[in-house]
């Protein structure tokens, strides 16, 4: 129960409580949010990042010989 009460006295700390009610929180994980992006396209891991990764695989770069992955992107059309 002490862990509760820290967490709920931390929660009542935050301001804005009576004009924003529980949207006050929202900075918070929008600030989070953003952060999360910027590392997913910024930061690296080995030789690739998450964005990197991502395009490779609907591209097909990543399993050439699976049926499922063998579209052949050209500008915004699949062909």
């Amino acid at each position: 129960m002490f862990f509760r009460a820290q967490v709920r006295r931390a929660l009542q700390r935050v301001p804005g409580k009576q004009r924003f009610g529980i949207y006050r929180f929202l900075p918070f994980f929008f600030v989070l949010g953003g952060t999360m992006e910027w590392i997913m396209i910024k930061v690296r891991v080995g030789q690739e990042t998450f964005c990197q990764n991502e395009d490779d695989a609907r591209a097909g770069v990543l399993d050439e010989d699976s049926e499922a992955f063998s579209l052949k992107i050209c500008g915004n059309r699949i062909q």
